[in-house]
């Protein structure tokens, strides 16, 4: 690829400057578009990409002006009356999206595709640091930052496998060739999209069927698929004994977790995981019967396991210091995600007053899930809304913070400005906050610590 030259338009989005980082290492030339200049922006200009942060064509470096020699990659997230996609789009580039050039990329090696409406992150992250810390190694391409490494890309020339994030978002997974599959969760979820439930889950058996002949795939005892695709072999995980692989006999000693993996032949007995969160015992049962099935041994899966940081923005502490609140930072932005991640926080600080900040992502979902929405928060005593995040979308009448608010049962809620939050954090008394949602959010958090560290317990 040394002298290819791709443009990327959303180049700061997580799945986008994975592949940008691929190619800037392949020796390629990187350039891109996005609104903000964010850390993971920072980053790539710092490997060598060469970014504008106005969506004004006249600002695109001359190297990215030659359709013979300029691949354009973009992502439905960055909508098309963007200024600079359609000045590629009159010029006659190449432009393709982001999920076509990953299924290019992971169709040279075994690919080990990770899917679900929720998990996938996790799952595809601790699955990719199994590999990279045991004998066989691995390549990655992620949904989220891995606290271990400090990236989304795993490169190692001398691994075959490669572990991928498949994100069924617009139906990107379709392009993916596994070898191996890891099926999460099927439950609705873009139905802006898919519209229906049954187009959705519709969408995960023409990925499954995509698994290539012999392979595996391993499905959450939750998920559905309307029948095992021909020439693979089925395997159901998660906590019921009896399944093919299955967790028991969890347990919290001094602050860490510990649990029992189950597989055919055998168990391997409290094992300790780096996340000491429920939900992840899950997670790490699909990453670990994978792993075990490509040969990690279980010395280097209790090493790895005990040494895995998470995701960052899933589950990720931020303050944890004696005498002040604790805060946790994730990404969760589905019912199911929500709910699973405070029941856990729960079972994690028992006898704790739980706080939640909540920033719904995207009027379509809130839409599609307000009561369901509403009826997860509700776990925990205080819940705090601010405004929902848009992203592509323009506002729904009807559909405000304000209106989920009024659902929610907590004795204690509240929906305000982000401006407003600091203020209204005042009136609550908590002992551990959580900052959840997937859209800005994010950027409050450095705001949020700075006044929980002013806070003496």
């Amino acid at each position: 690829m040394t002298g290819k030259s791709y443009f990327f338009i959303g180049i700061g989005g997580i799945g986008m400057s994975a592949i940008a980082r691929y190619f800037l290492a392949e020796g390629a030339h990187v350039g891109g578009y996005d609104r903000i200049r964010s850390k993971g922006s920072i980053a790539l200009e710092e490997a060598g990409a060469e970014i504008i942060y106005e969506d004004k064509p006249e600002l695109i470096p001359d190297r990215y002006r030659s359709p013979r020699e300029v691949q354009v990659v973009y992502t439905p997230a960055i909508h098309e009356d963007n200024h600079i996609r359609q000045y590629y789009a009159q010029h006659g580039y190449e432009e393709v999206k982001r999920a076509v050039v990953l299924g290019q990329i992971t169709r040279r090696q075994k690919a080990l595709c990770v899917a679900g409406t929720h998990g996938k992150t996790t799952t595809s992250t601790l699955l990719a640091h199994l590999l990279d810390q045991s004998h066989i190694g691995t390549n990655a391409f992620l949904g989220g930052v891995s606290q271990n490494s400090g990236s989304n890309l795993y490169l190692n020339p001398n691994s075959p496998y490669v572990v991928i994030e498949a994100d069924e978002y617009d139906r990107s997974f379709h392009q993916l060739t596994p070898t191996h599959t890891i099926i999460t969760s099927t439950e609705p979820d873009h139905l802006d999209i898919y519209r229906t439930a049954e187009a959705y889950r519709e969408a995960f058996q023409v990925f499954a069927e995509k698994t290539k002949e012999g392979g595996i795939i391993l499905l959450n005892e939750e998920a559905q698929l309307k029948e095992s695709p021909k020439g693979v072999t089925l395997l159901r995980y998660g906590g019921t004994p009896g399944l093919d692989y299955w967790y028991s006999d969890v347990t919290y000693r001094d602050g860490e977790l510990y649990f029992d993996w189950h597989y055919p032949d055998g168990c391997y007995q409290q094992l300790q995981i780096g996340t000491p969160v429920e939900i992840n015992v899950l997670n790490a049962t699909a990453a670990l019967a994978l792993a075990q099935h490509l040969g990690v041994t279980e010395e280097e899966t209790r090493q790895a396991l005990k040494s895995f940081l998470g995701s960052r923005r899933r589950f990720e502490r931020w303050l944890n210091e004696p005498h002040h609140p604790v805060m946790i930072d994730d990404y969760a932005h589905h019912p199911d995600e929500i709910r699973a991640s405070l029941t856990s926080i729960r079972k994690l600080y028992p006898d704790k007053e739980i706080a939640v900040v909540f920033q719904p992502h995207l009027f379509s979902r809130t839409a599609d899930f307000m009561e369901q929405f509403a009826e997860a928060l509700s776990v925990v005593d205080n819940v705090i809304l601010i405004p929902i995040y848009p992203a592509r979308e323009e506002p729904v009448p009807g559909i405000t913070s304000d209106a989920l608010a009024k659902l929610v049962t907590s004795p204690l809620k509240a929906s305000v400005t982000k401006e407003g939050l600091i203020q209204e954090l005042r009136k609550h008394h908590f002992d551990v906050l959580v900052m959840m949602g997937a859209g800005d959010i994010e950027y409050l958090l450095p705001e949020v610590r700075d006044y929980l560290k002013s806070i003496v317990l």
